[in-house]
């Protein structure tokens, strides 16, 4: 029998919501109960974490194309009270606190901002962002206590005049923030919002944390949601928490109880439980999606690529009408100290300096693996988010009986009676599943794909369902959506697709037979339309303009850019860089610019200068969760490692990162004696920019050994790994070596995207 499900309709006409207010209505942007739209079509937004803060400056406008190449449309970002006024009557808004610089940097890739701009922030920052003297204030904090207000109109009105302007109505920042993961105060909002008027801030859109049952000013804030697959917030025995589990699987239960409970347990806030979707003038929407997971001492959890994917895919299905990604670029704190920690009375001893998050954009600039399997979703997002934003979401007759479930299929259709798309979400981690036999849908009568398959572990599927492409109807494909390349002159437009591994690609189309496609670089001829089926490997860009300009490229190398142009940064000398005519149906070969300086890598020597002491099991608790070793223990109990890199490295134009494979506890990068990174093992690789940690000689690293008997929660290949070392502490280090990533590089033809 096949698995049946009927699309939804909308019970009633959409209805507009109180935001944008009048006054502060720009850009185009409008909201109602359903979805955002801008310029009068409908807009899913992709918003994309990067703290400025904890990234250095020269490479915020990397950093910026990075973002737009990934699918990012919006650049959100904390400012952290504690980074920008750590002394009363001394702000500071240079150098990498220049948050105006960063914002123009967006602004200049062609992305939008959100600006969180507390004055409570938590983001791992000591104090949730606090700074010392605010925190010791005699005040009320996160309340209406009036010297507590007088505090936040102080730092308001400097963050404001900093701004310069750039957070008003038509101005870059089409999002502001107010608090974060405040849950009974929904009076203070109100206040908040006035102060932030008062100093000269405003924007289309308001909004706040929603999640943990929060208590939110009706119409004042657009509430948003988060999601968290895994996270170091729970303790080190605790198995696999059926907040993140239920992340996996389709639902409309858009809140979380989960996110920050512990931090919200430890400031006095009520433990909460997750509820349905209830009525509300806004559309369900998210900013904290997770892009990875930041590592506690205690708790170190490591996504894998398509942990972080199925996530954000499932709330695709759901109805989200707002993706949010926290993060989506990771970081290095500005300074010792300013993280989370049980010496500043948190529930977590954070990493002291890294902030690397495992995000799509690590720390040293790299991007994972969770980059290409995003930017898939949002290309599709970006090409036909007009058509999905306003489709409902409808769930299968029959559920998951509970998150334990890993033999129901989970799938879900976006649409109505006469399109939409059909989602799978067969991936989970920790506990694995097997391939699903069998699987075919009744969606509304359609029957689909004319003979039953199997749905692999992994697959992470949207398939089109009565799709019109010009003068085609695709009434269904068994192939992953991807992007819509706008017709040439004199030419049909593309739907381009993606096979899902292992699954057959059957295509039916209005008034022809249905037929099976091979997936390949070529494209199809239908009536009226062209058909690209790709490879599932095939490592596949999308750039698209505001106009509706797209454009198709093939890169295994790392691709960024902006209106202006595109470019290509390649660890070899010769980066390949395809692009797809639509005009001729062929893909052409484009030209790269030299790369000025020759590829090189080279294995690092690591000269053991001092050997590791005996370890003790740990260094503490507060409560049941592990105290993160000090930097004095660190020092005496460390082996140490002097690093020497070659000449060549250290030259900026190679832009050289150190890859450091390892196995222990904890690690500090050290110069002249200075704590400049760190890391708490997980089992992933470490990297260094040389350029972004000014190193100009040789480096210390300082490795901690893991004791036998410790009793921090690994990732399963690292707890794995430390079982095979037995009853010895482990302590190794593998590998290290340093590479020339090179400079970024033009490639022609690099059109400029009009609109």
């Amino acid at each position: 029998m096949p698995l049946s499900l009927t699309p939804a309709a909308w019970p009633a006409p959409a209805a507009r919501a109180p935001m944008p207010a009048p006054h502060e209505a720009a850009r185009g942007i409008e909201v109602t109960d359903r979805a955002l739209r801008r310029r009068g079509i409908p807009w899913i937004p992709v918003s994309g974490e990067i703290h400025y803060s904890r990234v250095p400056r020269d490479r915020w406008r990397e950093r910026a194309r990075q973002l737009r190449a990934g699918g990012i449309t919006i650049a959100s970002t904390y400012v952290f009270w504690l980074h920008h006024v750590p002394e009363r009557g001394a702000p500071r808004f240079d150098g990498g606190l220049d948050v105006g610089a960063f914002i123009d940097e967006c602004a200049d890739a062609g992305l939008d901002v959100a600006l969180r701009i507390g004055p409570w922030a938590h983001g791992e920052a000591r104090n949730g962002g606090f700074p010392d003297w605010v925190r010791d204030a005699p005040v009320d904090h996160r309340s209406d206590d009036p010297a507590y207000l007088d505090l936040v109109s102080e730092w308001f009105g400097q963050l404001a005049a900093a701004l310069g302007g750039r957070a008003q109505p038509g101005g870059p920042v089409v999002a502001i923030q107010l608090e974060n993961e405040l849950y009974d105060r929904p009076e203070h909002l109100v206040t908040l919002k006035r102060l932030a008027r008062e100093a000269g801030m405003a924007a289309p859109l308001w909004t706040a944390t929603a999640w943990g049952g929060a208590e939110l000013p009706a119409g004042e804030v657009f509430p948003l949601y988060g999601g968290y697959g895994d996270g170091f917030w729970t303790e080190p025995d605790a198995p696999w928490d059926p907040t993140f589990r239920s992340h996996y699987f389709f639902s409309h239960v858009w809140d979380d109880p989960g996110v920050g409970a512990d931090v919200r347990a430890a400031q006095g806030f009520a433990a909460a439980s997750a509820t349905s979707a209830v009525a509300s003038p806004f559309p369900p929407a998210t900013c904290e999606l997770a892009g990875g997971m930041a590592t506690a001492y205690h708790r170190r959890p490591w996504p894998s690529g398509r942990d972080v994917a199925a996530v954000a895919h499932t709330k695709i299905g759901n109805g989200s009408a707002w993706q949010g990604y926290y993060m989506y670029a990771g970081g290095t704190n500005p300074g010792l100290d300013l993280e989370e920690s049980h010496a500043t009375g948190y529930p977590n001893d954070m990493t002291r300096l890294s902030y690397d998050f495992h995000a799509p954009i690590g720390q040293a600039g790299d991007v994972a693996e969770s980059s290409a399997l995003l930017r898939g979703q949002h290309a599709f997002l970006d090409a036909f988010g007009a058509r999905l934003a306003d489709l409902p979401s409808a769930l299968p007759d029959d559920l998951p009986a509970d998150v334990d479930d890993t033999r129901t299929l989970r799938w879900a259709v976006r649409g109505d009676a006469d399109e939409g798309f059909l989602f799978v979400s067969w991936h989970q981690p920790h506990v694995p599943l097997a391939t699903f036999v069998g699987a075919q849908f009744d969606v509304g009568g359609v029957v689909l794909p004319e003979h039953p398959v199997d749905i692999p572990a992994g697959t992470l599927a949207r398939w089109p369902l009565g799709t019109r492409i010009g003068q085609t109807r695709v009434q269904w494909a068994t192939a992953s959506a991807l992007t819509l390349l706008p017709a040439p002159p004199s030419g049909v437009p593309t739907l381009v697709l993606v096979a899902d591994t292992g699954v057959p690609v059957e295509l039916a189309v209005e008034g022809a037979q249905v037929r099976v496609v091979e997936p390949s670089l070529d494209p199809v001829r239908l009536d009226g339309a062209d058909l690209l089926v790709l490879p599932p490997e095939a490592p596949v860009w999308v750039r698209s303009g505001s106009g509706g300009e797209r454009m198709l490229l093939l890169s295994e190398d790392e691709l960024a850019w902006d209106d202006s142009g595109v470019l290509v940064r390649s660890r070899r000398d010769e980066a390949v860089v395809r692009v797809y005519d639509p005009a001729s149906r062929s893909w052409r070969v484009c030209e790269v610019a030299a790369r000025g300086v020759p590829a090189r890598e080279a294995d690092v020597l690591a000269v053991c200068v001092a050997e590791a002491a005996d370890v003790p099991s740990d260094y503490g608790f507060a409560g049941e969760r592990h105290s993160a070793p000090t930097c004095d223990a660190i020092e005496d109990l460390a082996a140490v490692y002097r690093l020497d890199l070659p000449e060549w490295a250290l030259d900026p134009r190679h832009d050289a990162v150190v890859e450091i494979d390892w196995a222990g506890d904890a690690g500090q990068v050290r110069m002249e004696g200075r704590v400049v990174d760190d890391r708490c093992w997980d089992g992933s690789r470490w990297s260094l920019s040389v350029q972004d940690l000014g190193i100009a000689s040789s480096v210390d690293l300082l490795l901690l050994p893991l004791a036998a008997d410790s009793t921090v929660w690994l990732p399963e290949p690292a707890a794995e790994r430390r079982q095979r070392a037995g009853a010895a502490p482990l302590l190794t280090l593998d590998r290290v070596r340093v590479t020339s990533r090179g400079p970024w590089r033009a490639v022609a033809p690099a059109r400029p995207l009009a609109g």
